[in-house]
């Protein structure tokens, strides 16, 4: 077994397909990190990093157990559970993949949109953080049940690159999937994803303006997992198949949102720094404007 573990991890395809294995966990896991920050405020400022160290401690773990569990039921996994058939209505063919998808990218949606919902009928936003609290242990279990459940999607992903292909007697294909590279990239990605957290959550403390972003981003992670889990279901309402939402197309809405919103909340700062060098100079043009430059550039020293 030990022969075994040190060729399929230090050979020259060993090492290359870890590192697609490091890169594929760190793309996928950011949604991941995005919801472990966003949650864990429930709790409060000082219990909070206390409950991303546990969170993600024990994610990891399950999502190791979970890895072999997947490899050694990956065809019973994929078997139909249950089929609905409603006629030109609603149609579709559930397995136990297509279930824990769907689900777990509705709750993300709901609680992106509970979120949202908050901030706007909040009173004092910088006094707010979040809707109502968790104790520790239900952040902690909220974290590693959400956790599992973008599991589904990288390990799945995971098993796609760490496999080796050979022909048995008969002719046919036997795929052998390269279960230890996998897990040691589980685990590299939650040290990772441990040691960013932190930073990730006092970032948007500091920065409350980006927590909207980081909620609408929220928001489009459960709508790749539901539509994720429809088109495994292949699922039909009024005869229209419901297609994935693609990776490509949901790091390009990112990208948008994210540039959109810097653009936006520069452009919001210089024009408060231009009212309130209205207001300093006495409606002036030529004034206002030499005081509003004069008041970036010291933004920009401080910075």
């Amino acid at each position: 077994m030990l022969a075994g573990f040190i060729q399929e991890v230090f050979s020259l395809s060993g090492l290359f397909t870890l590192l697609m294995l490091l890169m594929l966990q760190a793309v996928l896991g950011f949604d991941n990190l995005l919801y472990i920050s966003i949650e864990s405020k429930r709790v409060g400022e000082e219990k909070a990093p206390m409950v991303r160290r546990w969170g993600i401690g024990l994610a990891v773990l399950f999502r190791v157990v979970l890895l072999f569990i997947i490899v050694a039921l990956f065809d019973a996994l994929a078997a139909p559970l249950f089929d609905i058939n409603l006629p030109g209505i609603f149609a579709g063919e559930f397995t136990f993949q297509s279930l824990i998808t769907f689900a777990g990218g509705a709750f993300i949606i709901y609680t992106a949109v509970k979120e949202i919902t908050h901030l706007l009928s909040v009173e004092f936003i910088e006094h707010s953080e979040g809707g109502k609290p968790k104790t520790v242990l239900q952040a902690t279990l909220l974290i590693v049940a959400m956790n599992l459940v973008f599991s589904f999607d990288s390990i799945l992903s995971a098993m796609a690159i760490a496999n080796e292909k050979t022909v048995d007697a008969a002719g046919g294909i036997v795929i052998t999937y390269q279960v230890w590279l996998m897990a040691i990239a589980i685990i590299a990605s939650g040290i990772a994803m441990a040691l960013m957290a932190d930073t990730v959550a006092n970032f948007l403390k500091k920065n409350r303006m980006y927590e909207v972003l980081g909620l609408f981003i929220l928001f489009l992670v459960g709508v790749l997992l539901v539509t994720e889990g429809a088109h495994i279901a292949h699922l039909t309402i009024f005869g229209f198949a419901i297609d994935a939402m693609s990776k490509s197309s949901f790091y390009l809405v990112i990208f948008v949102l994210v540039v959109t919103d810097i653009i936006s909340t520069n452009y919001q700062k210089r024009l408060w720094a231009q009212r309130e060098a209205e207001l300093r100079s006495a409606g002036s043009p030529d004034a206002s404007r030499a005081a509003a430059e004069a008041h970036m550039a010291r933004k920009r020293k401080v910075r």
